[in-house]
């Protein structure tokens, strides 16, 4: 056992602390230690890493631990960081933090609400850390489970339809994934289930590989919001509370874009040369179906959930193009949009707590009312629209950097495609902001409202630090997640 374990324990511990909570004061104070110890854990393994890294330690994977804890299969309870999983262990802990100070008013029955949503951050943060395949299921699975009650009980709008759908496409994926994992194993003819192990025996047929690798890839692609697998999550992310939609816009879905790098790439390069067109294609159609389906949408939660369909898409996509600063921009730009739709599905919420509609059509002059959540909502719009000096120009850049490093005909149609929805992301980002923001104010009832609290703007301002950190200061970040790409990118 080592460190790695307390981004487990912690939000087990705060499970405990809730439980025996009797006021909505102790709920918060036990929500806001453990989302505090988490962040200060994060950054103090991102410290620890670049030390090693820095002192010459070329391993693949940092601070390894294995406990055998089903013998008959050889499972283990393996845990491991390289600078992909770091890097995805600090939006994490900077997701949860934000998320709690988002949620500090949330009611009906706040405990409950709580405590399904350290269990969510549980398996998010155990899926990060694992290197045992079936470890890693494990911990998906959890962080899925209570996404159905979170958004059935304390969601909005068709709560009911959004969590079951949600739920049924997302179990529906496990499968798919569950059946690629166990083939996975005994196609290699492992001993463990190990996913190091298995990538250095590097024996799994070519002819398994060409079912496994579609059926690993799909499942976690439904959760990456894979055309034409993405209806759940619009309907999912309109219906979610604040917190729920931050934590899953920003952390879930990248467990879909991290599982397809980490295990289908990875472990089955060779199918992932000849198979990889038909999703290369399927990722084009997300990136720009995803934005154009945002331009003609009236709700702001519809918006930033289609919006995020057409980012993660664009992670996909940049995965398909096999090299390494590709590869590097895919995980920068899952970092980057976790923040900056963590930041919008914020704002939203808070707006929406004020004038109790989501409908651009219904909201004009909110700068002369809340200027200082209109001026983050402008951030986050420029941050999505990639505005050099935040951090969604620097993922954006690396990953058609890359993707221009591929010369034939095939690749550059679908480059020059993706990189269009940079403008059509410009048109409803400032669409959106020049509809709510400006203008007269059209309900009187309006001037009655006030600004953000302290709670939210602690939420925001973090938000948007980390956002301009990553923009301004961005090699520390991108030569350290390079150098553990790498390692796959080398296969190709």
């Amino acid at each position: 056992m080592n460190f790695l374990s307390l981004f487990v324990l912690i939000p087990v511990l705060m499970l405990g602390g809730l439980f025996l909570a009797k006021t909505r004061r102790q709920i918060l104070t036990v929500c806001v230690t453990g989302a505090s110890l988490l962040l200060l854990l994060a950054a103090y393994l991102t410290y620890a890493y670049l030390t090693q890294r820095a002192a010459g330690n070329s391993s693949e994977m940092l601070f390894t631990s294995s406990i055998c804890w089903y013998k008959s299969f050889n499972i283990h309870y393996a845990v491991g960081v390289d600078g992909i999983s770091v890097a995805m262990l600090m939006l994490s802990s900077v997701i949860v933090f934000t998320g709690v100070f988002a949620s500090w008013n949330i009611d009906p029955l706040p405990k409950e609400f709580f405590m399904w949503f350290c269990l969510l951050s549980t398996g998010v943060f155990g899926f990060f850390i694992s290197v045992d395949l079936f470890t890693m299921f494990l911990f998906y699975e959890v962080a899925l489970i209570p996404m159905y009650l979170l958004i059935g009980v304390w969601g909005s709008g068709r709560k009911h339809y959004s969590a079951m759908k949600l739920t049924l496409m997302l179990m529906g994926g496990s499968a798919f994934l569950l059946l690629g994992l166990i083939g996975i194993y005994y196609s290699a003819g492992a001993t463990t289930m190990n996913l190091l192990e298995i990538a250095k025996l590097h024996n799994i047929p070519i002819a398994a590989q060409h079912y496994l690798f579609p059926l690993t890839f799909l499942g976690f692609g439904v959760l990456g919001a894979l055309f034409p697998f993405h209806t759940w999550s619009p309907d999912g992310h309109a219906s979610a509370p604040t917190a729920v939609s931050m934590l899953h816009a920003g952390v879930l879905m990248k467990l879909g874009g991290y599982g397809c790098f980490r295990i289908a790439i990875y472990l089955m390069p060779e199918a992932a040369k000849e198979l990889g067109w038909i999703f290369l294609i399927l990722t084009g159609i997300s990136v720009v179906y995803g934005a154009f389906s945002a331009i003609v949408q009236t709700d702001l939660k519809y918006i930033n959930a289609y919006s995020s369909v057409s980012h993660c898409g664009l992670v996909l996509f940049a995965i398909l193009m096999f090299n390494r600063t590709a590869m590097t921009g895919a995980v920068l730009q899952m970092i980057s949009h976790g923040l900056m739709t963590a930041l919008f599905f914020a704002l939203i919420g808070m707006i929406y707590g004020r004038t109790h509609t989501r409908d651009i059509r219904e909201l004009a002059g909110l700068m002369k009312i809340m200027p200082f959540l209109s001026v983050c909502y402008v951030i986050a719009g420029l941050a999505s629209l990639g505005l050099p000096g935040l951090s969604g120009f620097v993922a954006e850049m690396t990953i058609f950097v890359g993707a221009f490093q591929i010369n034939d005909v095939f690749h550059r149609i679908f480059i020059i495609v993706a990189i269009s929805a940079i403008v059509i992301t410009a048109v409803y980002i400032l669409r959106v902001v020049g509809k709510i923001l400006f203008g007269d104010v059209e309900n009187k009832h309006f001037f009655e409202l006030g600004d953000a609290l302290w709670h939210e703007r602690i939420a925001t301002v973090a938000l948007i630090v980390c956002i301009a950190a990553i923009g301004i200061f961005p090699l520390w970040i991108s030569n350290m997640i390079s150098s553990s790409v790498e390692a796959v990118s080398k296969l190709f």
